[in-house]
């Protein structure tokens, strides 16, 4: 209960303009991902915003642009759960923009057991795999446009799990909180491995933790579980201030230099033993290499 009242310390604000560069967003049509399109978007960035369901998108697009006075923002389609869907909408990106300055790896899923177009299971597979995959695509037109960031949405869930690299897509046993948390583990050593991979290039990477947030991602809870979330509204953040920390992530200058941390409210955070373990990250991204057959050294 203490860190959800420490959530809510003074927010870090500035500034900064975008204005000249691009921004693209997975999951920007709702929640944490259309705030954060909103303010990017408000900076003068051209923000394109990547959903998977285009009915709420364009609803989306349409806020987004009111909100910001901005109309540089566009959306495209892209689920992140279909490999053949992120290598369409990486190919689109890459024949269609000239330059790409922030990728913000934001889309995320916590459901009951299902697997991707794919295979995957689907905490893995969307939450990791998809943006694996999408990362690995844009690469080449991120260095062109460095410098450029790469923003991954974590979650302080990594702490309550390891890799399974032995059931990797929860086959043989399976919980819905583990399978996320696994997912949000994968996350932030995917961000420690491609910041030691992009030294030297002008590309940097920051994994963050959003808070406890009331966005969509709640849908598939049982009833018990609702009514836990009811009684702790109070401490819950909204999609707005939710997105502090990967808006921080993505423009605050004083980062150039860093690369590959964790970030919590707008600053640097501690992150679990296995989150900081070298060759738990290196075994990750090999497995995440063959699982989706890339070759990315």
């Amino acid at each position: 209960m203490q860190y959800l009242r420490d959530q809510f310390r003074a927010p870090w604000d500035s500034d900064v303009r975008l204005d000249g560069k691009t921004v693209l967003i997975t999951g920007a049509n709702s929640g944490i991902g259309k705030e954060t399109a909103a303010d990017l978007a408000t900076r003068g960035a051209r923000v394109i915003m990547a959903c998977r369901d285009m009915e709420k998108a364009q609803v989306a697009l349409t806020e987004v642009r009111d909100r910001s006075l901005n109309d540089d923002v566009v959306c495209m389609k892209l689920d992140m759960a279909d490999t053949k869907s992120i290598r369409e909408f990486a190919q689109a990106v890459n024949e269609g923009e000239s330059k790409l300055n922030i990728l913000i790896n934001n889309a995320g899923v916590m459901c009951p057991y299902s697997k991707t177009a794919d295979g995957f299971e689907m905490h893995i597979g969307v939450n990791h795999m998809g943006h694996f995959l999408l990362t690995y695509l844009l690469l080449d037109l991120l260095k062109r446009s460095s410098p450029a960031r790469v923003v991954i949405v974590s979650s302080m869930a990594h702490a309550w799990t390891s890799i399974k690299f032995d059931d990797i897509n929860s086959e043989h046993a399976y919980d819905k909180f583990r399978a996320y948390s696994q997912s949000k583990l994968a996350n932030l050593l995917f961000s420690r491995s491609l910041a030691k991979r992009l030294e030297g290039t002008g590309v940097t990477t920051y994994a963050v933790h959003p808070g406890v947030v009331n966005t969509e991602l709640w849908r598939h809870m049982n009833r018990p579980q609702r009514f836990v979330i009811t009684m702790i509204r109070p401490f819950i953040k909204t999609p707005a201030q939710g997105a502090r920390t990967t808006i921080y992530c993505a423009v605050e200058p004083t980062l150039d230099k860093d690369s590959g941390g964790f970030y919590m409210e707008c600053a640097p955070a501690d992150c679990s033993a296995e989150g900081r373990d070298e060759e738990v990250a290196e075994k990750m991204w090999e497995l995440s290499c063959r699982m989706l057959n890339i070759t990315w050294d």
